[in-house]
């Protein structure tokens, strides 16, 4: 029976991670940790105030609880790490090689997701490739290309379990978006159901990956469970379930909201972001490895998204 630790749990993958993760191991066996006191749903199961910055704190959380594994999620996302990249560096490294050091003191599994934001510019824009060039230009980017390389690190220096993927742009109805530069494809369902409009700061064409939260959270189950020994890369596993652009997410909207408007009023900060990353990516070495699947497209997560939103919203 897996016990996880999770850090970063009132976050946008660790809320619903959480739930998740205690539905499949059971409640008392996932430990919620983030800086911020419990509330709602987090509270019905173990909790602790965790500031992944002190690794003593970790280690003793971890050990007291006597977990198998740590989900590090805890990360200032990309357009905030642009406004505060001394931070988000401290925060995002500093929290990383923590739970790493502890995963490693500890020999415990360990996870912790990339990004698509890993690539950059100079990386190829349609169909990525799992293994390509990365040289991101944002801080978050930065960030996320060193954390794979240091999760690798403690893999072949230190035979630490660490996996991990390369999330595209995260979509929920349950967690407000976090700072991230895909949030407007979560924030473009509330205000059609709001206001039947939305106008969008990234520009119309500018197509980037999505994933629907319940196809991500399924699969770090999947990869957790994995075979080690079909794990051919292990860590920032490219995967992926829709490529759009703003006007497709309205088009899909328009099917269930006939007079739904989009406009644009782009933001140069998180647009020169967007147009660093890829178009699409290749998922085919986390489909070969561990059976990666995702199960939602754009129209099958726009009608659940608008029906969630609908009922939330009464």
């Amino acid at each position: 029976m897996k016990r996880i630790l999770v850090t970063g749990a009132r976050g946008q993958i660790g809320s619903e991670l959480i739930t998740k993760l205690r539905d499949v191991y059971g409640h008392s066996n996932i430990i919620a940790t983030d800086i911020r006191e419990a509330e709602g749903e987090l509270a019905e199961g173990p909790y602790e105030v965790v500031d992944v910055t002190d690794d003593k704190r970790i280690y003793e959380v971890a050990k007291k609880h006597q977990v198998d594994t740590i989900m590090h999620l805890a990360a200032l996302l990309s357009a905030t790490a642009e406004k505060m990249p001394k931070v988000a560096w401290d925060i995002n490294m500093g929290g990383l090689i923590n739970t790493l050091e502890v995963s490693r003191e500890l020999n415990l599994q360990f996870f912790t997701p990339s990004s698509i934001g890993a690539f950059g510019p100079s990386t190829p824009k349609a169909q990525t490739p799992q293994d390509t060039l990365q040289r991101p230009t944002t801080m978050y980017g930065v960030n996320k290309v060193a954390g794979e390389l240091l999760c690798d690190y403690y893999c072949e220096r230190y035979g630490v379990d660490t996996r991990g993927v390369r999330f595209p742009g995260l979509i929920s109805y349950v967690a407000p978006p976090g700072g991230g530069t895909t949030d407007y494809a979560v924030e473009i369902y509330y205000e059609a159901i709001k206001q039947k409009a939305y106008t969008s700061y990234i520009a119309e064409g500018t197509y980037m990956d999505m994933m629907y939260m319940p196809d991500a959270l399924e699969a770090i189950v999947q990869l957790m469970e994995a075979d080690p020994k079909k794990l051919v890369h292990r860590n920032a596993f490219n995967i992926s379930a829709i490529s759009a652009e703003p006007m497709d997410f309205a088009k899909a909207i328009q099917h269930h909201i006939p007079g739904f408007q989009i406009s644009f009023d782009v933001d140069p900060v998180r647009q020169k972001i967007a147009d660093s990353w890829p178009d699409s990516i290749d998922s085919s070495a986390a489909e070969a490895e561990w059976g990666f699947k995702a199960k939602y497209d754009i129209n099958s997560m726009t009608k659940d998204m608008l029906e969630k939103i609908a009922e939330k919203l009464k």
